[in-house]
C-alpha cells in the first residue's frame, strides 16, 4: 500500500513537470523553436518542422512575445543572387524567416550575419518541442503514409485457376 502512494506522488510530480514544460512562456516557446529548427536542418522531410517554426514565430510576433529586428543578408544566396532574411528576437534566442514585401519597406537592413552571436543551448526534447508548438499554433501533424501499401486491396487470382466456363 505504501508503494502505491509513493508511486502516485512520483507520477503527480512527473505530471507537474510536464505541465511546466507545456507553459506558453517566451522562454519555453523560444527553446522549442530552437529545437525544432535544429532538427529540421537534418530531417529527411523537414517541411512540417519549418512550417511549425514559421507559424509559431508569426503567432509570437502577433502576441507580442517576439519582435522583428531587421533584415540580414542570407548566408546561402539562391541562384547566385543576394537574398535577405528577417531577424526575429524571442527572449534570449534569435531566428531567421523569409521576408515579406512589407518587411523590405518597414525594417532596417542590418547587413551581414554576426558569426559570433549564438543561441544558448537547451535540453528540450524534440517530442516536447513539437507537442508545445502544436498546442500553441493549433497545427496538426501530418500522418505518415506508407507508399508501399495499396489503397485498394486486389484480389489474388492464381494463374492456374480457371474461370467459370473455361473448364
Amino acid at each position: 500500500m505504501l508503494l502505491k502512494i509513493g508511486d502516485r506522488l512520483n507520477t503527480n510530480q512527473r505530471n507537474n513537470k510536464k505541465e511546466q514544460h507545456l507553459e506558453f512562456s517566451i522562454e519555453n516557446l523560444s527553446r522549442a523553436i530552437f529545437v525544432i529548427n535544429k532538427h529540421a536542418k537534418a530531417a529527411t522531410n523537414p517541411k512540417f518542422l519549418y512550417d511549425l517554426k514559421k507559424k509559431a514565430l508569426e503567432k509570437m510576433i502577433i502576441d507580442g512575445k517576439a519582435e522583428k529586428l531587421g533584415l540580414h543578408f542570407s548566408r546561402n544566396p539562391k541562384l547566385s543572387r543576394q537574398t535577405s532574411t528577417v531577424l526575429i528576437s524571442c527572449g534570449d534566442y534569435l531566428f531567421h524567416l523569409p521576408p515579406t514585401k512589407e518587411d523590405f519597406q518597414t525594417l532596417p537592413h542590418l547587413g551581414g550575419l554576426d558569426e559570433e552571436q549564438r543561441n544558448p543551448k537547451t535540453n528540450f526534447s524534440l517530442k516536447q518541442a513539437k507537442t508545445l508548438l502544436i498546442a500553441y499554433t493549433g497545427m496538426k501533424e501530418p500522418q505518415p503514409t506508407n507508399p508501399y501499401a495499396s489503397s485498394t486491396t486486389k484480389k489474388y487470382i492464381s494463374p492456374f485457376a480457371k474461370r467459370f466456363g473455361e473448364r
